[in-house]
Formats: C-alpha cells, structure tokens, sequence
C-alpha cells in the first residue's frame, strides 16, 4: 500500500469532514486540535483512530512537518474487526495510539479545568473590586448583566479513574504479554470502540469547557463594547481623574489586558484596538504633562480665559437677580459635592433644582444670541455641551472644549446638527419643532390653544409665524426629555458638564458629521433599503405610468449637549409628511460605541415607519408586512412548528428581558442582524431571520458570500425570483419608452438599481 505524503502545515483532516480512512504515521509529526488546546502525535500513532465510533472527525490534524502517512479506509466496523485480527502488529499500533491519545485528551481536560476555574475566580475577584470600589466612592455599579448569570462550575467532569485505567491498559498492550490479548477474537475491535466511545465523553466535557471560558470571556470583551473591560476601565479613568486611590484596580486590569495573548477572542470584540488605546490612556493619566498642547502655554491661556466661565455666562444671560444668585448657588454647592452622581436625597435635589434653573438659563443665553454677532467662547460651550463651569468641568475637559467650540462643522452636515445649530435652523425656518412626547407637534399644539379658546384668532395667525415661539416649543418639549434620554444614566441625571460624567477621551467620542457618515455608510452596506419611502414622482409620473419609487431621507441627528451613552429614534417622520427626514438624538459626547447606537436607532425606526404606514392594520397578518408577520412570529411562537424547543425557550426568556416589548425584541434581533448575521456569523433563529430577510434585505453585492450558506439559500433564492420580478417590469416599462422615443427620467433608472438591490449604482 503506497503512502501519503503531507506537506508542513497543510490539514490532513478537518473538523467535521466524513470519517471514512484512518492514517497511520510512518514519518513526521501531527497536531491533533480539540476544544480550547491541541496535542501531538508522531510515528506509530494514528489519526482518526480516537473517532471510529463517529461518523464525523471532531478533531483536526494538521502536519508539523512534512509527514508520510500510510491510510487505511474505514468501510465497517467488520472490515475492522478483520483487519486487526488479520494483522495483530496493525492491532497494537492502533490500541496504543488510541491509549496514548486519550491519556493526551485527559491532560487537556485538567489543564482546561483549571484554566476555567481560574478564568471564573478572576471574574469574580473582579466583580468585588468593582463592587467595592463604587461602594468607597458611591459610584452607580454598571456590571454588564451576563455577569451574574455565569455559574461556579460545569455540571459535567470526566471520569478520573479513566485516567488510570487506560494507562494500565497501555503498560499491559505494550508489554510481552500482549500477543495473547491481540489473539483474542474480537478483544482489539471492543477495546477500540470502548476507548473511542470514553473519549468522545472526554472530548464533550472540553468542548463545554471551551464553551464556559468563551462565555466567562466574552464577559470582558464583548463585541457590542458593554463588557467588564469597559466597566473597570472607566472606573479606573475616574477615579484617576478625581485623585482617587483605584485600590489595585490597574493591576486587575493588567491582567486582563493579557487575555487577548492567552486566548483565541473574536475579532468583532476588538479587543487588541482596545488594549492599545487603554494602555496610551494609562499612559496619559499617568503623566499629565503629556496633555499639554504643542504650544508652550497654549493650555495655560485657554485656562485663564476660561477663569470665571460661570460668571461670563450668567453675565451674558441678563436673568432677573433672584433667578441668577440661586443658580450661583446651586453651581457652588454642587462643585463642592463629593459625589456629584450620588443617589442620596440631598445630592438627587440640588440635580432636581440644577436641571430647572439649567433649562430657563439655556433658553434665556439662545434668545439673547440672536442678537449678538460674537458669542463669547464660554457662552458657545454652553450652548454646545452644556458647559458652565470651568471647575466641574476640569482643567483637561475644558481645554478640549475650548478647542471643539472654536472649530464646529458647518451646521446641517450629512443632516447632524448640534442641539444650538438645530435651534438656529428651527428659527431660520429651515426646520420645524419636533413633537412632544405626547406625539404632539407644533400645529397640534396651534390647533389646542383654539379650540380650547385661549387665543384670539390675531393671536394665533401670529404664533402660527412667530420663529421665536416655535423654538421655545422645542425647547419645552423636546430639550429636557431628550437630553435625559441620551444621558442614560436617569437616577444619576443633571445637565451641566462635570467632569464625573467623562468617562472616555472626549476627542474620541465627539460625535463629528463623518463619524456620524461612517457610522450610516457600515449600516446601508447591509441594510441598503433602511431610509427608503416608497413614494410617487409627479413630475414624472405620466412617463412612469405612476409606477412607484422608492427614495432614501436619511435621518436628521440632533447632538444633545451631555456627555451620555445612548441614543434614541425621538420621531420617524416630520409632522405628518411620510416622506420627510426621520429625527434622532445623540449625546454630543457619546460614551458608547456609534455603530450599535446607530444600528439600534434604525431599528427603532423600521419598527416605527412600519407601524405608521400600516397605521391600524400593522399587527394584522393578513396584509403582510414587517410589523404584522413579526408581531405574529413573537405572539404565537409556541405554536411554531418551525422553531425548535431550544429556540422557544431563549424566546420566552428574551421576551422576559424585553419586558415584553414586541418593539425591544425587533431592535434586538435587528441588531443581531446587522451586526452579526450581515457579517455571517448566524445568531437568529429560521423564522426571524426568513422576516428580517424580506423586509430587511441585504445588498446584491453580499449575494456571493450569502450563497456558501445553507441558511440563506433558500431565502436567496426566493429573493432573486421577486427580484427578477421587479426588475422585469422597470425594464419593460423603460423599453416602452425607448420605443416611444420619450426620455428616460432618472428617477427610473435609480429605481431599476434599487430593485435589483445595487443602489451604489443608483444615479
């Protein structure tokens, strides 16, 4: 029988391929990967001999280096049995490989057990220092929620007494007695099966193990960012910037900065981008003197502008004196909080009063700049971040500021504009006041006050016009609900800046026009259709026979001044215009990661212009749509024949976390989807990714990688059918017109590309 020769480094099996040979090594060394580790085997052993009683290899082999490997097919277990009685030589190689491998695979589950055991209690010493420290410091815990569902232990271990088991079978096949046991009919096939089958148990204890370890890791570096890296570093970024003892807590984290050398992570959890730019951080903090600007004293001078911030602003305000000294107050008494997040009753009233005063002293310095050309550098910060006092804000905080105030984008670009900027462009005319949170807007607010008859007819022509007026109604209603929002932190919630509430670089978590572009560019790369209306072009309309189009309004982006960590859909269309720019907020200095607040918020907004256009029929399933076949799908899941025990139960309990929100359970799976599923890594179950696939549909130019999974096959295939459909009819109709000699309007074309799911090409 010839022999194979393996190149170094090529597979000789994978994970998965069909057991059909196995290969004895007459030359070279293998490498053999289970779950979490891998060991080796060389001359005299045999690959796949560990998986007889399997189907499938669950284990890989690779060469280390160039290797001969003599193979025998694996037809029956009978052609085995006669194999190792016709060849008892053969028999032995193959009961000590196996013998050898399994006191290998045995290895393997100790050190794996103690690496989880040690992984577990690192969490956990983790957690109290945390726990600890926010106790000493009266911080707000923030631990990620997966942490308390991680449990001590595994339920499954291997059985140790196969350890010594197989180890006296090995001495016994590999002494001079072994020919009488190799003579046996039918001892070497039943010692092979019994050994495979022992440990094929051993091999599931380490793939569990593996399994406990990526969960108990993924703790600390989470790819949605929300994780016990996050946590402890921003803890540890806090109590640095305060002067506080962080109690060890940069050792702690130095070891998990080596987790990413210790382990295979995935890439989306970025965690060595995030090491590096903690250990820069670190670096900073450590020595201040690298804050400094290029300039020698550019800091100082900005520093000694910024000397009596608060005074300037008040100065420029022109509140009446009672409203003004009681502000100054307030500001003193909060500056001289120790915890300025504090909970206690004390603290929770003076953020009470702060936010009021807070709310009349914005509105007072926007009316009074609309009379001043130059507003002074303190005054643009506070209309800008909320800033009012360079104290609470800190030194560093407030040299970055003075610079982003000095040099802010162009108001309105690619649709973001500070909160300020959206003001100027209500007041200008170019934008009308948002609604409030009782879905009221400007006119139904107008069409109240007549009925209610509190208005003279005269009266209300003129606040029908009256700039001004339109920009207090926004100040009323959309200011204070939305800037708690994106705050996030509500128990914790004051709007002026402080420097406790800075809990990354504010450079980096700036919310700039392009962060913003690149943020929506990553999520139209998969979900291309997610601001498209379907409308009628009028203007063309009698060339396109009234066919419907459909056109993109990307959001407009109102950056609340705070320093927060969430982001919310405030209202899915403008007014009552269904084809008119959805509006959403962000915190200036967003905390968080921009892509998966981006993510979410389209979600809330698939949800929400489903729901409007379907108006009262959005959750009846008879007339589909995304809203009514997902409603279905969540309502009566355990009826789904479709969805296995498995899936039902992770249902219940998501519905749990939802709080039983329909909405929440789409934004989560709309989440999974862009994030996970349009990368392909599948996350969803078949029923909602079948709805997410219709109604949310990937570009053509993913078609390629979508065709190498089973998954999508199907769907891909009734997909490329509608849109066969779809396309057949624009194409007609604009043959229709080239016969008639009358111009294709553009609006066609891009239909025609949008259609074929490829709106790169649309014109």
């Amino acid at each position: 029988m010839a022999g194979i020769n393996i190149q170094k480094s090529k597979t000789i099996c994978n994970c998965e391929q069909p057991m059909t040979t196995l290969y004895l090594i007459t030359q070279g060394r293998v490498k053999v990967d289970c779950p979490g580790g891998s060991y080796q085997i060389g001359i005299g052993d045999v690959a796949g001999i560990c998986e007889i009683c399997s189907e499938i290899h669950y284990l890989g082999y690779t060469a280390l280096e160039d290797t001969t490997l003599m193979p025998y097919p694996l037809t029956s277990m009978d052609a085995l049995d006669n194999l190792l009685q016709k060849r008892p030589s053969i028999a032995k190689l193959f009961i000590l490989s196996l013998f050898r491998q399994f006191n290998a695979m045995m290895e393997q589950s100790s050190l794996s057990e103690v690496n989880s055991a040690g992984l577990y209690r690192k969490l956990r010493a983790d957690c109290d220092l945390y726990a600890g420290l926010c106790s000493q410091y009266h911080i707000q815990s923030r631990l990620p929620a997966e942490v308390d569902e991680i449990q001590a232990c595994l339920e499954e271990t291997p059985d140790e007494w196969l350890n010594k088991y197989y180890f006296s079978l090995q001495r016994v096949y590999g002494g001079d007695h072994s020919d009488i046991l190799l003579q046996e009919p039918g001892l070497s096939l039943g010692v092979l099966r019994k050994g495979s089958l022992d440990l094929f148990k051993t091999y599931r204890v380490l793939d569990a193990q593996s399994q406990y370890r990526s969960t108990i890791l993924n703790c600390y570096f989470s790819p949605t960012g929300d994780d016990m890296f996050d946590t402890l570093t921003k803890l540890y970024y806090r109590l640095c910037q305060a002067g506080q003892d962080s109690g060890g807590l940069y050792e702690s984290i130095e070891q998990i900065l080596r987790l990413p050398e210790q382990y295979d992570l995935p890439e989306e959890s970025q965690a060595l981008s995030r090491v590096t730019a903690f250990r820069k951080k670190a670096e900073v903090l450590a020595h201040p003197d690298m804050t400094q600007g290029t300039t020698d004293g550019s800091d100082s001078d900005i520093l000694r502008l910024l000397d009596g911030s608060l005074e300037t602003i008040l100065d420029f305000a022109g509140l009446d004196k009672e409203k003004e000294v009681s502000f100054r107050e307030h500001v003193v008494q909060f500056r001289a909080m120790g915890d300025k997040n504090s909970t206690d009753d004390i603290c929770s009233r003076l953020r009470r009063t702060l936010t009021d005063e807070f709310y009349v002293l914005y509105s007072e310095v926007f009316e009074r700049s609309l009379s001043v050309p130059d507003l002074p550098l303190p005054v643009r910060m506070f209309l800008y971040f909320g800033y009012v006092d360079e104290k609470l804000a800190g030194a560093d905080n407030c040299v970055v500021l003075y610079r982003l105030a000095c040099y802010m984008n162009t108001p309105g670009q690619a649709g973001v504009y500070t909160f300020y900027d959206w003001l100027m462009a209500i007041y200008n005319g170019e934008k009308n006041p948002s609604r409030s949170e009782l879905d009221e807007d400007f006119d139904d607010f107008i069409h109240q006050q007549k009925r209610k008859g509190n208005l003279s007819a005269a009266e209300l022509a003129a606040l029908e016009n009256n700039s001004l007026e339109k920009v207090r109604y926004e100040l009323q209603n959309l200011f204070p609900s939305a800037n708690k929002v994106t705050f996030g932190r509500i128990a914790a919630y004051c709007p002026l800046f402080t420097s406790e509430n800075v809990l990354k670089d504010l450079n980096a978590c700036f919310i700039t026009p392009d962060r913003i572009s690149g943020a929506l560019s990553m999520l139209k790369g998969i979900d291309f259709s997610a601001f498209h209306r379907e409308t009628i072009d009028y203007e063309s309309s009698q060339a396109m026979n009234r066919e419907a189009i459909h056109v993109e309004y990307l959001p407009d982006i109102i950056l609340l001044p705070n320093a927060g960590i969430r982001g919310s859909l405030w209202q899915e269309i403008e007014g009552r215009k269904r084809n008119s720019p959805s509006r959403m907020v962000l915190p200036v200095f967003y905390m968080e990661d921009l892509d998966t607040a981006m993510v979410r918020m389209t979600g809330e907004f698939r949800w929400e212009m489903c729901k409007r256009i379907q108006s009262g029929r959005w959750n009846d399933v008879t007339e589909p749509s995304l809203t009514s076949e997902y409603f279905d799908y969540i309502q009566f899941y355990k009826k789904n024949s479709e969805l296995s025990k498995d899936a039902k139960e992770k249902l219940q309990n998501s519905l749990t976390r939802a709080k039983n929100s329909f909405r929440e359970m789409f934004v989560r799976d709309y989440i999974t989807w862009i994030l996970y599923e349009g990368s392909g890594s599948a996350r969803l179950n078949k029923v909602a990714r079948k709805i997410l696939f219709t109604y949310c549909p990937f570009p053509a130019s993913m078609d390629a990688t979508l065709e190498q999974n089973p998954m999508f096959s199907e769907l891909l295939g009734r997909q490329r059918i509608l849109t066969g459909q779809r396309v057949h009819k624009l194409e007609i109709l604009k043959q229709k017109l080239r016969n008639s000699n009358t111009a294709i309007p553009d609006c066609l074309e891009r239909e025609l590309a949008f259609a074929a799911r490829k709106p790169e090409n649309a014109l």
